[in-house]
């Protein structure tokens, strides 16, 4: 019989949000278990915002984790359900505006997203269950290889080094010192790598209902890998998820994201994002420097204009783009659609996206493409 079994039933629910925190990463001792569990008995919490603030007094997250914390708590006993709360409140879902005549009528839920082949401009809002799924041999091979293979880049720092451009004058004289003022090698200095920024950008409209739920588990699996990873979604709208797949579960982290998001399976404005993606500062300046993955299909419904100049200044921000499409499926692959025709001359690759060992391959590849920078 487990430990958690043998508390009383009105318990375990608060004993399993604690260890839901723990294997997220939160640091909780014993008697903080104890003591959330104490003020919960005096407080007679009369609504889940009581438990909440219990849990904040007693278990202590730290100030830089409380969007975890409260999010956490959101899918252990409300279900994903948002708080009445004013913080809770996030500012990172952009709504693309429309500036058509309105006479798109959006399509039903029922009717335009059960085969997921067709791009629709109209904005139709839906909830979405994303399953955890198994992780497949090629989730399993990022996970092995993101630290060593992901793209890097120069640093600042200098670090010691058998050979190098710059002299280590200290180093050099600190053993000149030890040996009688001789100097018997001089040391060497070059500068220190460090892992390059990536920015995923994940179609999640209709035309690539058979690829969401796939690209948002490979992009869990990068974000748990390595650092400096930042992934959005975009139909009708721009929604930042990284947060969300910082959390260690896979399935709390899907839970989170199909709550977040909110247009899954709806119209195509590939070039609305994009722009409203640059027009946010703190967004575009995730992708200065940074290798960059469009995954989509290409299939736009909005202003080529619009899709055209996202892409180039996107392209002359960041230090390699990618595209990866399920239309590229064979090697003499050449873009027939309007969208990719436009963009091809801007991106630095067009590649196959339809299956996770192809977008995990090109991944992968980009750190070969730095080192030969």
């Amino acid at each position: 019989m487990s430990e958690l079994t043998k508390l009383p039933r009105a318990a375990r629910a608060f004993v399993s949000f604690v260890a839901l925190l723990r294997a997220n990463g939160f640091a909780i001792a014993p008697e903080q278990t104890t003591a959330f569990l104490a003020a919960i008995g005096l407080l007679g919490p009369r609504a889940p915002e009581d438990i909440r603030k219990a849990g904040l007094a007693t278990l202590a997250p730290p100030p830089e984790r409380r969007a975890t914390y409260d999010r956490l708590f959101r899918i252990h006993f409300l279900g994903g359900e948002e708080l009445r709360d004013d913080e809770s409140e996030d500012d990172e879902v952009v709504r693309l505006q429309e500036e058509g005549r309105g006479d798109d009528e959006p399509p039903l839920a029922d009717q335009a997203n059960e085969s997921g082949a067709m791009a629709v401009r109209a904005e139709a809002l839906a909830e979405r269950r994303l399953m955890p799924g198994g992780t497949d041999d090629a989730l399993r091979r990022l996970a092995r290889e993101a630290e060593r293979r992901l793209p890097r880049r120069r640093g600042h720092r200098r670090m010691r080094a058998r050979r190098g451009p710059w002299a280590d004058l200290r180093r050099t004289l600190r053993e000149a010192a030890r040996n009688d003022g001789e100097v018997i090698r001089l040391g060497r200095l070059k500068r220190r790598e460090r892992p390059r920024k990536m920015l995923l950008l994940i179609n999640v409209s209709g035309s690539m209902k058979a690829r969401s739920e796939d690209n948002l588990r490979l992009a869990h699996t990068l974000v748990q890998a390595a650092p400096n990873i930042e992934v959005f979604t975009f139909g009708t709208r721009l929604t930042r998820v990284t947060r969300a797949l910082r959390l260690k579960r896979r399935e709390q982290a899907l839970a989170a994201v199909a709550h977040l998001v909110s247009d899954w399976d709806g119209g195509t404005r590939i070039g609305d994002a994009l722009q409203a993606f640059l027009a946010v500062p703190r967004f575009g300046s995730y992708a200065r420097g940074a290798a960059v993955a469009i995954l989509s299909d290409g299939l736009e419904r909005g202003d080529l204009a619009a899709l055209r100049d996202a892409v180039a200044k996107l392209s002359r921000r960041a230090w390699h783009l990618s595209w990866l499409t399920p239309l590229a499926a064979g090697p003499g692959f050449v873009p027939q659609t309007e969208a990719l025709i436009a963009v091809s001359r801007f991106v630095d690759d067009m590649v196959d996206g339809g299956s996770s060992a192809a977008v995990v391959a090109h991944v992968l590849s980009l750190g070969q493409k730095g080192r030969a920078a």
